[in-house]
């Protein structure tokens, strides 16, 4: 047999002998006292030296064993060395349990980290020389500061300082953290890496120190992207629409449906309180529609008058014939203006007009065709106009070929965008405004909307120096604060933080630096108020 073979053969032949092989149990009621059979009675680490073995078989075998704890505190498994040969004192194995036990620490701080990814982890260490890299313990905090999960280490420092056996696991779950530590779920800030470890310290219940450090609940982890390619893609804005918003998701999406139905020839109502921006909506719908003819804007109002219907559709008789304004309007666009006031008559004349494309001027016998696209805008929304009576039931079902609701300023979250854009096209040059500006902005309801913003940026320029603000004289000019936050609005703290990120193109650092704050706080902020981290970079 050859040197390699003997070398092969003999410890695989002593290790059987042992009774250490694939297979082999080691249960205290099978195999007596061992180490593996004793720590999973006990629950405790512990060496099982030559002689302390049961089996005589095994009195060679000197084994050191730890258990391994869930997050939940119950023993699923234990880690063992075991030696076939060792020295006579017993005190020889102490570097074996020690490396064991670290071992098994490390195992549990693991599997608790991979659970809590999405929650807070508050790791704990009897020094602050290894809390960062090598704790002791740790333990898994919810959203309300209750513990949903600890490493053996720290349950048994709780159950400790609530005066618990250490056993008693189950009592410690979902119970508040302050009912252990001297810290509360608004302090877990203070303890993360922002701070030096050595100032770090907090107390037991039960009087104990320790040194602390929170990591926060990481963000969702984005999806990975397949080489599969998507079946749908949105179209990028055209730049007449992009510079009408920023960032919000209820803009982009009516943006898109203007720009997929500008080509057409299909009559649209655009709805929105005062000031939101109707009139313009129309007129770059009308520009990328790309019509031969002139964009016309009639405030219906002031339809009331007889007279005003021959100017609209012209008169012929037989001395003589006059055009009338939608004569002139061929292959262009025409916008009601504040539809639901438009007089029943014109009303039962344009309902020919958008049913088959011509219309009959006064007195006239045969109708004259009219390539015209036709726009509405009201403040009342779509239903509301065929509701109350206000439009007949055949020229609404006519007009409303498609239905665009403009939001209000205070309901979007690209405001700070939309002032810094206005301010900017006022001042003729790129215009930052002030942090301080968010809260403010996110608590005023804007009555007058787009209007009331586009008033306030004008001013707001005249001020601008180098590109900058003061945000003693902004704040200034903005005047007081509503008592009452406008209903449907974000919490002012959420809104501004909404308008911070869009403003800082979802960049965590850039917002942070804007707001004066850690990158930790923004993302915490971002989770309890909801919004979309899909932005957050």
């Amino acid at each position: 047999m050859s040197p390699s073979n003997i070398w092969a053969t003999r410890p695989k032949s002593a290790l059987r002998k042992s009774g250490l092989y694939l297979g082999a149990e080691w249960s205290e009621a099978r195999a007596g006292t061992c180490a593996l059979g004793a720590c999973l009675e006990t629950g405790e680490a512990l060496i099982i030296h030559q002689t302390d073995h049961f089996d005589v078989t095994h009195g060679g075998l000197s084994c050191t064993a730890a258990p391994i704890y869930d997050s939940q505190g119950a023993l699923v498994a234990a880690l063992d060395i075991s030696l076939l040969s060792s020295p006579l004192p017993r005190a020889s194995q102490s570097m074996a349990l020690n490396l064991v036990g670290q071992t098994v620490r490390r195992i549990e701080m693991a599997n608790l980290m991979a659970e809590s990814r999405r929650e807070w982890v508050l790791r704990l260490a009897g020094s602050p020389d290894f809390l960062d890299v090598d704790p002791e313990a740790a333990v898994a905090l919810d959203g309300a500061g209750r513990v949903i999960g600890a490493t053996h280490g720290a349950m048994r420092a709780l159950t400790r300082a609530a005066g618990l056996d250490w056993r008693q696991a189950g009592r410690v779950m979902g119970r508040p953290v302050s009912d252990f530590l001297d810290i509360g779920l608004g302090r877990l800030e203070d303890l993360t890496r922002q701070r030096p470890a050595r100032d770090r310290l907090i107390e037991t219940r039960d009087g104990h120190r320790l040194f602390a450090h929170a990591i926060e609940p990481r963000p969702p982890t984005p999806p990975r992207r397949t080489a599969r390619p998507r079946t749908m893609t949105p179209a990028p804005l055209p730049d007449a629409l992009r510079s009408l918003a920023g960032d919000d998701p209820v803009m982009a999406e009516l943006l898109a449906q203007a720009a997929a139905l500008a080509p057409s020839k299909l009559p649209l109502v655009i709805s929105g309180a005062t000031g939101t921006g109707k009139l313009t909506l129309a007129r770059k719908i009308h520009e990328l529609s790309r019509r031969s003819g002139a964009f016309s804007v009639l405030s219906c109002p002031d339809l009331d008058d007889p007279e005003t219907e021959a100017l609209l559709f012209g008169r012929q008789s037989a001395r003589k014939s006059a055009s009338g304004h939608l004569g002139e309007l061929d292959g262009g666009t025409l916008v009601l203006q504040n539809i639901e006031a438009l007089p029943e008559r014109i009303q039962t004349r344009l309902s020919r007009l958008l049913a088959e494309g011509s219309f009959l001027p006064l007195g006239a016998l045969r109708p004259v065709p009219l390539d015209l696209r036709v726009i509405a805008t009201t403040g009342l929304g779509a239903a509301d106009l065929a509701g109350d009576g206000r439009l007949r039931p055949d020229f609404y079902h006519r007009i409303c070929g498609a239905h665009l609701a403009l939001p209000r300023v205070a309901e979007r979250q690209d405001l700070l965008w939309l002032a810094e854009h206005l301010t900017s096209k006022a001042a003729a040059a790129t215009v930052v405004l002030p942090p301080e500006l968010l809260r403010a902005f996110a608590q005023r309801s804007w009555p007058g909307n787009l209007r009331e913003l586009a008033f306030l940026a004008q001013r707001l320029a005249v001020l601008a120096r180098g590109g900058t603000i003061a945000p003693e004289a902004a704040l200034a000019l903005l005047g007081p604060a509503p008592q009452h936050d406008p209903v449907g609005v974000l919490p002012s703290e959420a809104a501004a933080l909404a308008q911070m990120l869009v403003a800082s193109g979802g960049n965590i650092s850039l917002c942070a630096r804007r707001l004066g704050v850690d990158r930790t706080t923004i993302h915490r902020r971002i989770r309890r108020f909801g919004l979309d981290q899909g932005r957050a970079v």
